[in-house]
């Protein structure tokens, strides 16, 4: 992405008023008799020599008819100095966000190639804002600190929360390149079917499908790593009211936590866009130890999604949980039977310990 360079500027500014004074010596001009000619009085160009005054474009033109230096020089003189006063003034501010900035994965985002490294510490600031696309830190506050968010829960994780907001925003970012037609819910549910299709397959496969066949529906599909401080499976936000974003950490690399996570996502899309206008569904947080209906109808769409309601309730009749019938009522309904396996833990049907070896193991490339 394309990074605003904020070199520090030098302490010492030369204004306009200074350049002024050494024209006006060279030419042998006194000042009274230079302010008469400007139509200004010697108190207005004594304030302009000294700085504390601002050379006006009429002035700058009047400046060219006395002494024959173009009025963009001096227009652009003023400009400039009026710019390093400011940025000096920033760069004393920014001083005092350092330990703000301090909180960010600075080192990750320039490893990621989001931005070049800082080389002190108040360029870390300057970087975060560049990042963020915000002007201050009290703009960051205004409008990441406020952001309404949902959350499916996790029993013990919780994620730092301006590491959480950083990775969100990678999402963002990176969707914002990707090219979707308007979001079509009934597009989307029908693509659900043909990715369910694709589960027992290696990433290498399913992970174009899953990302093409959203894109044909209005929705971007992100992987991206997670940070340090960090401990969640994926997110679901509306960019805008035709295109949707689902994020995953790729955090559980087993199959069994993926494709629950990607179909409860999938949900938080299909159910609940009038809720999620205005929020992000956040997995793997928890918040007082409770889950709130919208996270319980999409952990249901997910399972069921995936299980079939009907199906899992006569192979739980069954009562037989063992490797080989794992595998045979996996294969009769297309699935991978680590899919399986992770329900019936979850559930507590069988041990956490039990049949883990039929879950699938995932290594993405990671980019």
């Amino acid at each position: 992405m394309t990074t605003i360079q904020n070199e520090f500027q030098p302490d010492y500014i030369i204004s306009p008023g200074e350049i002024l004074e050494e024209v006006l010596e060279a030419q042998n001009f006194k000042k009274n008799e230079f302010a008469e000619r400007c139509g200004r009085s010697p108190k207005a160009i004594s304030q302009i020599l000294n700085g504390k005054a601002p050379v006006t474009p009429e002035l700058a033109i009047r400046f060219q008819r006395i002494l024959g230096s173009s009025s963009t020089l001096w227009n652009n003189l003023e400009a400039n100095y009026r710019l390093q006063l400011a940025l000096k003034k920033e760069q004393e501010e920014l001083k005092k966000q350092i330990i703000w900035a301090k909180d960010f994965p600075v080192n990750e985002l320039a490893k990621w190639g989001f931005f070049e490294k800082p080389r002190h510490d108040i360029e870390s600031v300057t970087r975060i804002l560049d990042f963020f696309s915000v002007g201050s830190v009290e703009s960051w506050e205004q409008r990441y600190q406020r952001v309404s968010l949902n959350f499916r829960h996790s029993p013990s994780f919780k994620s730092d929360s301006k590491t959480l907001v950083t990775w969100i925003r990678i999402g963002t970012i990176k969707a914002a390149q990707i090219d979707t037609v308007t979001y079509n819910p009934e597009k989307f549910r029908s693509i659900l079917n043909e990715i369910r299709k694709v589960t027992k397959e290696e990433p290498k496969i399913f992970e174009p499908v899953i990302k093409e066949k959203c894109r044909e529906a209005g929705v971007v599909v992100i992987f991206f790593p997670e940070f340090k401080k960090m401990s969640l499976s994926g997110i679901t936000r509306w960019l805008s009211k035709d295109k949707a974003l689902i994020m995953m950490s790729l955090r559980h690399k087993s199959d069994d936590h993926f494709w629950f996570t990607f179909f409860h996502e999938a949900a938080h899309v299909l159910l609940h866009r009038k809720h999620s206008k205005k929020k992000i569904f956040i997995d793997d947080i928890r918040i007082n130890n409770q889950e709130d209906e919208l996270e319980t109808a999409a952990n249901s769409f997910s399972a069921n999604f995936l299980i079939p309601r009907v199906d899992y309730n006569g192979f739980l009749r069954n009562g037989d949980f063992s490797k080989n019938s794992i595998l045979s009522f996996a294969q009769n309904i297309g699935i991978a039977p680590g899919i399986v396996v992770g329900r019936l833990q979850r559930e507590r049907k069988i041990g956490y310990y039990m049949h883990n070896d039929l879950k699938q193991r995932f290594r993405f490339k990671e980019k």
